[in-house]
């Protein structure tokens, strides 16, 4: 085996495993986390931390997805067929939704700790419902684009 082949295969495997642990860390949050926290049923204290760890998983997964992605875009794609191909849209689609979900992820995550200093936990969790809810979304939107790549699009 090549060492081109090593380094693709980790870049492969580091982007797979950031991808599912930012995605499932928003789906958690967005399933769990927010509507615990709305009903007043988690403290402020473990709540901050919790926002704290989604807040350092979601930029240090950014981080390494842009690395990993943009190894894996130049070793596997031509700007032709990136902005000329289903698979490439779909990659370009990627590139996009990941955008919106670190944003999403800042905000909402924002919205949580400006009342967590004030002990408050319902209020925030209320006003950040909307964007964890919209996160989620996008993270399942993220991972119907990555089922296409990986599976292969049928069209």
């Amino acid at each position: 085996m090549a060492v081109i082949d090593v380094i693709n295969a980790l870049m492969g495997t580091v982007h797979l495993l950031f991808a599912g642990l930012w995605t499932g860390s928003v789906l958690f949050t967005a399933y769990a986390v927010v509507p615990t926290a709305a009903t007043g049923d988690i403290n402020a204290e473990p709540l901050a931390t919790l926002v704290g760890k989604l807040t350092t998983i979601s930029r240090a997964s950014a981080l390494f997805l842009l690395l990993s992605g943009g190894h894996l875009a130049g070793t596997r794609y031509t700007s032709e067929s990136l902005f000329g191909s289903t698979r490439g849209h779909l990659v370009l689609t990627m590139v996009a939704l990941w955008f919106v979900l670190a944003v999403l992820v800042e905000v909402g995550s924002g919205k949580m700790r400006s009342g967590l200093s004030e002990k408050k936990v319902r209020t925030p969790a209320r006003d950040a419902r909307g964007i964890f809810t919209a996160a989620a979304v996008v993270a399942l939107l993220l991972l119907v684009d990555a089922g296409l790549l990986l599976g292969g699009t049928p069209f």
